[in-house]
C-alpha cells in the first residue's frame, strides 16, 4: 500500500506555478524529514528541496528563489510550491520521508509527472 500519497502534477506553460501535495501518516510525517526529489528525462535523480521536523529546509540551487517546500502538520502533508517554472523543471517528481541524520527509514512516493512548456 501507498504510504505516501501525492498530488498536484501536471502540464504548465513555462513562468507559470504548481504546487504539488504529499500526504502521509502521522507516525511518518512525526518522525522523519521529508523531501522532494526529481528526476529529468534521462538524468539522474536530484534533491529538490527538504524540511526537517522543526522547520530546516534546504534547496537544489537550481530552484532557490522559486520553489518553497512547507509542512502542516493539521494535515501531515508537505507541500512543494513551484512558481516561475522552467523547461529544465520538468521531471518526474517523488516525494520522500526518511530519518534526518541517517537517511534510512525510506517512505517513497509513486511520483507525479510535472512537464513545462514553452
Amino acid at each position: 500500500q501507498v504510504q505516501l500519497v501525492e498530488s498536484g502534477g501536471g502540464l504548465v506553460r513555462a513562468g507559470g506555478s504548481l504546487r504539488l501535495s504529499c500526504a502521509t501518516s502521522r507516525i511518518i510525517f512525526s518522525t522523519r524529514a521529508m523531501g522532494w526529489y526529481r528526476q529529468p528525462p534521462g538524468k539522474q535523480r536530484e534533491l529538490v528541496a527538504m524540511i526537517t521536523g522543526g522547520g530546516s529546509t534546504n534547496y537544489a540551487d537550481s530552484v532557490k528563489g522559486r520553489f518553497t517546500i512547507s509542512r502542516d502538520a493539521a494535515k501531515n502533508t508537505v507541500y512543494l510550491q513551484m512558481n516561475s517554472l522552467k523547461l529544465e523543471d520538468t521531471a518526474v517528481y517523488y516525494c520522500n520521508a526518511r530519518y534526518f541524520n541517517s537517511g534510512s527509514g525510506d517512505y517513497w512516493g509513486q511520483g507525479t509527472q510535472v512537464t513545462v512548456s514553452s
